[in-house]
């Protein structure tokens, strides 16, 4: 790891702000046509992504970047498919990236506009830095870092981005039209002062792939079991609902205490199977968090506020709205559907619109040129995250001072260069 820089101790109260630059000086001679994405990361949330941006936002995949063949050939064959169904060339042989390097050859592929990095996040800090510094645009999968020290990088290269190019994070839930509608009454004051709020995060278990490889392509396969390579359970998946709670308190939380384990869980692998939290936000309001990666049944994840003039809910299926003296739902939410969630984050129902209307935003601030810097937001979420990881892994109270302050970084001890 490179040497930490100071932490900068700035407020993250305030939402990152957009900078406009002429549209001219978006892409040159070609600010007019589609923007050409790259994809590190051919996994399921990366291809997901990707063809959102396709499909939704005019974009073309120009190239690809993995470490497995096999990952590269299956998004070939994806992304070729939807390239002639849209009447656009597909990926080129010579665009395909292969190995430890793929994430330097991409971002510096001349055919390529933006990025969208759907690694390990263990790696994201890297991808994104070698990004920027290409004068790409980046589309970052969250969380965008596993650890404190990292966090400090991605606060550094948005400094650098600022301006030049957009910087996003995967917090896809900010920009679903019903959430949207909610956490606007909510700040509008529909709730009135608000108390406490309630949050969780249910998911069955997923089985890991590739059974039979080396160990060390075992963990790179199967990243989301990996304590190091994943961040654990709160931080890698379970950060949405914390965002929202952030998004919501139009803050961070100052201090938590919690617990968890990996009781429940018996394959490979040393990510927690749950979690319960109690974070403290300011002004004394407390929000309750649990969540568990294990076992089977539904996917279930909600939110709810309690002030003086109502409460909220915030399901991901189901009814979402207000209930109290300003009552209100989000039309269509009323009935729960039945079935499972994607485990590659393509939902229905509340999320319907939430990945098409991300995609959208980011492509579109490319050709507009009001270019977005989502670097803070996506450092203060990742870090209220850790914040809760902190407190369960130590057993004890850890205050958001401390946690900024941690020098502590995690190592993965991986060597790609000999992964074969």
């Amino acid at each position: 790891m490179q040497n930490d820089r100071q932490w900068d101790r700035r407020s993250f109260l305030e939402a990152t702000g957009l900078t406009v630059m002429a549209a001219r000086l978006v892409r040159g001679s070609q600010a007019n046509s589609a923007v050409r994405v790259g994809l590190l990361g051919c996994g399921g949330r990366g291809t997901a992504d990707a063809t959102s941006m396709m499909v939704n936002a005019g974009a073309r995949v120009t190239a690809l970047g993995d470490l497995f063949d096999d990952q590269l050939e299956r998004a070939k064959k994806h992304f070729d498919a939807l390239a002639e169904k849209q009447g656009v060339a597909g990926v080129d042989a010579g665009q395909i990236f292969r190995g430890p390097r793929a994430f330097e050859e991409i971002a510096h592929s001349k055919e390529v506009d933006a990025v969208v990095i759907a690694t390990p996040p263990y790696y994201h800090w890297w991808h994104l830095e070698a990004v920027v510094d290409a004068g790409k645009h980046a589309y970052c999968e969250k969380p965008v870092a596993v650890d404190v020290p990292g966090t400090r990088r991605v606060i550094e290269i948005g400094k650098k981005a600022g301006g030049k190019v957009s910087l996003e994070v995967g917090f896809q839930i900010r920009q679903a039209p019903p959430f949207v509608e909610l956490v606007k009454r909510i700040h509008a004051g529909a709730l009135g002062e608000i108390s406490f709020g309630t949050a969780y995060y249910y998911c069955p278990f997923f089985p890991p792939s590739h059974p039979d490889v080396a160990p060390a392509q075992w963990r790179l396969r199967n990243w989301l079991y990996d304590r190091v390579l994943s961040g654990d359970i709160i931080v890698e998946q379970h950060i949405h609902a914390i965002d929202v709670c952030n998004w919501v308190l139009q803050g961070h939380p100052v201090k938590a205490v919690g617990a968890g384990g990996r009781k429940g869980r018996s394959e490979q692998g040393n990510v927690y199977s749950h979690c319960a939290v109690s974070f403290w936000y300011p002004d004394e309001v407390h929000v309750s968090f649990a969540s568990k990666q294990f076992g089977k049944g539904v996917f279930d994840v909600s939110e709810r506020f309690f002030g003086t003039r109502g409460e909220s809910q915030s399901p991901y299926s189901g009814p979402l709205g207000i209930t109290g003296e300003d009552d209100w739902s989000w039309a269509g939410s009323e009935k729960k559907q039945d079935g499972q969630f994607s485990a590659t984050g393509t939902f229905a129902d509340n999320l319907a619109e939430a990945d098409a209307e991300k995609h959208k935003s980011f492509i579109g601030s490319i050709t507009s040129g009001a270019f977005h810097n989502q670097a803070e937001t996506g450092v203060e979420s990742s870090l209220s995250a850790m914040l809760g990881r902190t407190a369960m892994y130590t057993g004890r109270e850890v205050t958001w001072e401390e946690l900024v302050n941690s020098q502590e970084t995690w190592d993965a001890e991986l060597d790609l260069e000999k992964l074969g």
